[in-house]
């Protein structure tokens, strides 16, 4: 009896074992049946990384429950939390999403308008050199032009400079550029309704500015994630 228990534990440790060590996961990355190369793939949890050859073909050390991370800078990143099935099956093939083309655009933060300077004499000279050409006023002959069109009134010492400032939407273009658009659904498990008030809770975070000057997939991901888990807190402290 003693001898079958022992042999039982020593089973279960095995098999606890075996399931606790790194296996190495196989695998492709493809981008409508297009191998990609160079593909980071990441294994956040463990802080490792490799990349994928020109066959898009990967090899990386996991575990179950070990987050995986694929990342290009012209396509959308994937993440996957990887399953015990997945080591098993040890074949993973991840499709990636081409970030559409954006033009180059100018952003405009501030404009001023200068003071338009016009004198009572400038204003006299316009009105005669008009009628010099006016064929009524030097002959009385109608000929249906519109006439007094410059008697209107209009400050001669110029307008106020105007200011007009732009909204700061760089948060909002780096979330769009880095992160594909069902993520916030499927991976944050948010509702389609509170996105864009969750994007804007991230960007009233200081630390939002700080992702601008640097911006890498592993650090916009630790944020995303730890200020989710701040947003559904408020959320649950609202609803109570």
């Amino acid at each position: 009896m003693r001898v079958k228990l022992l042999t039982t534990i020593s089973i279960f440790t095995y098999q606890l074992s075996v399931s606790q060590t790194e296996k190495l996961l196989n695998g492709k990355v493809l981008a409508q049946n297009i191998p990609l190369n160079k593909v980071e793939v990441i294994n956040k949890t463990a802080k490792t990384s490799t990349r994928t050859n020109e066959l898009g073909e990967f090899s990386i050390l996991v575990r179950p429950q070990d987050s995986l991370l694929f990342y290009s800078k012209d396509y959308f990143f994937k993440r996957f939390k990887i399953s015990q099935e997945d080591i098993d099956q040890n074949n993973m093939v991840v499709n990636m999403i081409l970030k559409p083309e954006e033009l180059n655009e100018v952003v405009i933060t501030k404009i001023e308008f200068d003071k338009v300077k016009i004198s009572a004499d400038d204003v006299a000279d316009v009105l005669i050199s008009k009628n010099a050409k006016d064929l009524f006023w030097n002959t009385g002959v109608n000929d249906n032009t519109i006439r007094e069109a410059l008697r209107v009134s209009f400050p001669l010492k110029g307008k106020q400079k105007k200011t007009i400032e732009v909204a700061d939407d760089r948060f909002k273009k780096l979330i769009k550029a880095y992160c594909p658009s069902d993520f916030f659904i499927k991976n944050l498990k948010l509702k389609p309704e509170e996105k864009e008030l969750f994007i804007d809770f991230c960007d009233s975070d200081p630390k939002s500015k700080t992702l601008l000057e640097n911006p890498n997939v592993l650090s916009i991901m630790d944020f995303l994630y730890t200020k989710n888990e701040e947003f559904k807190k408020l959320n649950s402290g609202i609803k109570n």
